[in-house]
Formats: structure tokens, C-alpha cells, sequence
């Protein structure tokens, strides 16, 4: 398990931890781990940038982040290989799943936006573990939709680099970054590697 540095409320699951969207048993020991709730707020991910407002440890259905104002609530969203973006202001957290179709359609800046529209401007980002550009080969198509941000592979076909696109979009956050490729660093789930089904978690509460 990750705990970015003076950040507390937030934490980012490795493999090791175990299969945080389809083992309730990791799930709950993950949660006896942090001292958190069992039970969390998620949502079914689908790559785009709708937000929602959680109040209470329920399924929101089809959406990308969320955040809330409530004490023992933590929130949830499932990685291998997409970017977790947590985000903490006074009074609130939220959570952003950013793949490169949530980063193209603003995911991590409509967090951001609902949650000052509510009253809680966030004030430091933590990001996650995610595939980085040494790794990342995407098609031409794919590129072409994050000007500015195109790289390289190690072996030399294009790519993107997600991690400095998210960074991009959160302005002047004070930003904590995990820094790590999950397809080429241990030990993470990657679904380039292997297709695996199991998935980490970024974690948030107010603490």
C-alpha cells in the first residue's frame, strides 16, 4: 500500500494488497488495514467525466469520480493501469478514474469544478501509480487527442504521457506523484500485461 507523504485520507493499493474491485475479503482487509468502513463509494467506470456527490457507501452507477463531504465514507475507484487521482480539501475528498478517454473528456477538472461549485475547492492532488509514456504505445488516433503530451516508448513507438496530462489539469494544486509505471514496475495489476481482471484502489476519507 501507497501513502503519499503528508497527505492523510488517501491511499493507493498495490498487487500485493490483492483484487480491491472483485475480492470483498482484500477489500475488507485493505479497510481493517486503514481503520476505514467496510463499505465504500464507487461507481461503474466508463472512461468518461461525469461526477457525483456521494452520501453513502453505494454503487452510483455509470460515472468516473466522486467526492464527499461526509465523515466514514470512504470513496473508490479501480485501477490497472489507469491513472487514481485523489483529491483533499477542508471538509472533503474525491476520487477521479483518468484513463487517457477520462483525460481527454476532463474528469480530473470536473472534480475539481464540482467540488468548488460546492463549497470545497480542493488543495492537493495525490496521483497514483498508472502506465507511464515508457510503456504507454497508443495508436496515431489516440495521440492525436493529447497535443502536448505525446511521447516515446522505450522501444520506440508513439505515446502518450497521462500522467503529465493529469498534472496539467490540475494547476496550482500542491501535486504528489507516485511515479510509477504499473506494466513495467512491481508489484501492480496491468491489464497490458497480462489482461488481468483484478484492479487496485485509490482510496479516499476525511480524515
Amino acid at each position: 500500500m501507497i501513502f503519499p507523504p503528508g497527505y492523510p485520507g488517501i491511499a493507493f493499493t498495490t498487487a500485493g494488497d490483492g483484487d480491491m474491485r472483485g475480492d470483498q475479503v482484500d477489500r475488507d482487509k485493505a479497510a481493517a488495514y486503514l481503520g476505514i468502513p467496510q463499505l465504500w463509494a464507487v461507481v461503474d467506470q466508463v472512461h468518461g467525466s461525469t461526477v457525483v456527490r456521494a452520501t453513502a457507501a453505494v454503487n452510483y452507477g455509470p460515472a468516473d469520480a466522486l467526492f464527499t463531504t461526509e465523515a466514514d465514507l470512504p470513496l473508490a475507484i479501480f485501477t490497472a493501469d489507469c491513472l487514481g487521482v485523489a483529491l483533499i480539501a477542508d471538509g472533503a475528498v474525491g476520487v477521479a478514474h483518468a484513463g487517457w478517454r477520462g483525460v481527454v473528456a476532463g474528469v480530473v477538472p470536473n472534480l475539481v469544478e464540482a467540488m468548488t461549485d460546492a463549497g470545497f475547492p480542493p488543495l492537493r492532488a495525490g496521483i497514483g501509480p498508472g502506465i507511464n509514456s515508457c510503456c504507454y504505445e497508443v495508436r496515431a488516433d489516440v495521440a492525436e487527442q493529447l497535443p502536448g503530451f505525446v511521447s516515446e516508448t522505450t522501444w520506440g513507438t508513439v505515446s502518450v504521457d497521462l500522467p503529465r496530462a493529469v498534472r496539467g489539469q490540475l494547476g496550482a494544486l500542491e501535486i504528489w506523484e507516485a511515479g510509477e509505471c504499473t506494466k513495467c514496475s512491481a508489484p501492480f495489476h496491468s491489464h497490458r500485461v497480462n489482461a488481468t481482471p483484478a484492479r487496485m484502489a485509490t482510496i479516499a476519507w476525511i480524515t
